[in-house]
């Protein structure tokens, strides 16, 4: 098993989605360039803690009141978002995960265990997950962080070891409404969205895309968005800094019912796609998912 699995905190999550948590400690793993500096703690469910473009902080910060999903920017792997029943069914087996918002299993594995550093230089670093118990088949999944002079890349890559199974990966930042130091400010300065999917998932009593699909409906969001073709999300801080989210995948969560932080998620499908319409990973046949955040000053 992972070393540290049984620590408290780690099984505690488990049982509660929200329990205390302990948030990162050490400094973490610095990438740095001349206009943008990311921190990873591999520790704290690899996520990325800090995302500051043009000395302009982007991503919402842990303090002590925080619990496991409330900061960051952290993967979410081998499921997304909730998993109905917090069970799975698939080749006529059903599996069950640990019901921490029950009835769902909610935001992966991620955070069930420290990950492991593979390879860290001033602008790339390369982290490593192993799949094993709750999870029914053993695996890994690889989370490479890169710098360009304008923009930070994510992938996400889960491989089994030996059997076929169903995954879904992708990530889960709370972006500031204000970025900076700033906690609040007026609605002029805070954080716009645009984007333009082709639909919108339309959801269940049970807070889940019920596979009807919609046209795209305004704000207040906590809803699943498509693209035909891959997506693009703008994102903008009035005067500062806009913010130009990319990624292979066509399928996008968007969280904005917080008076401080929106989360702008790419995932590699919608929430308990892993029921609905999963991928499979196979020996030679992984799981990739990859997002570029192109940042630019105003």
């Amino acid at each position: 098993m992972n070393q540290l699995t049984k620590d408290t905190h780690f099984m505690a999550l488990r049982q509660a989605f929200d329990t205390n948590w302990p948030g990162p400690h050490a400094d973490g793993v610095l990438l740095q360039n001349d206009n943008i500096k990311v921190v990873i703690h591999p520790e704290d469910g690899c996520r990325l803690t800090s995302f500051t473009a043009f000395n302009q902080e982007l991503l919402r910060q842990w303090h002590p009141e925080r619990r496991a999903f409330q900061y960051g920017s952290f993967p979410m792997i081998p499921w997304v978002g909730r998993m109905s029943g917090a069970q799975f069914n698939f080749n006529d087996h059903s599996y069950s995960m640990p019901a921490n918002k029950p009835p769902f299993a909610m935001h992966g594995m991620a955070c069930f265990a420290p990950w492991k550093i593979l390879e860290h230089s001033s602008n790339y670093a390369e982290f490593e997950f192993t799949l094993e118990e709750p999870w029914p088949w053993r695996g890994r999944v690889i989370q490479q962080v890169s710098l360009e002079s304008d923009a930070l890349v994510l992938s996400l890559t889960i491989e089994t070891d030996d059997e076929e199974f169903p995954a879904a990966a992708g990530w889960h930042p709370w972006f500031k409404k204000w970025c900076g130091n700033a906690s609040e400010g007026t609605p002029e300065e805070s954080l716009q969205l645009a984007f333009n999917a082709d639909w919108q998932e339309k959801t269940g009593a049970d807070e889940l895309p019920d596979g009807k699909r919609i046209a795209p409906q305004p704000a207040p969001w906590d809803d699943t968005f498509g693209f035909s073709d891959n997506l693009s999300v703008t994102m903008t801080w009035p005067g500062k800094i806009q913010l130009i989210m990319t990624s292979d995948s066509k399928t996008l969560v968007v969280f904005d019912k917080q008076p401080d932080a929106t989360c702008v998620e790419p995932l590699s499908g919608p929430p308990n796609g892993i029921n609905t319409s999963p991928s499979l990973v196979s020996k030679g046949n992984p799981l990739t998912i990859v997002t570029r955040w192109q940042v630019a000053k105003l």
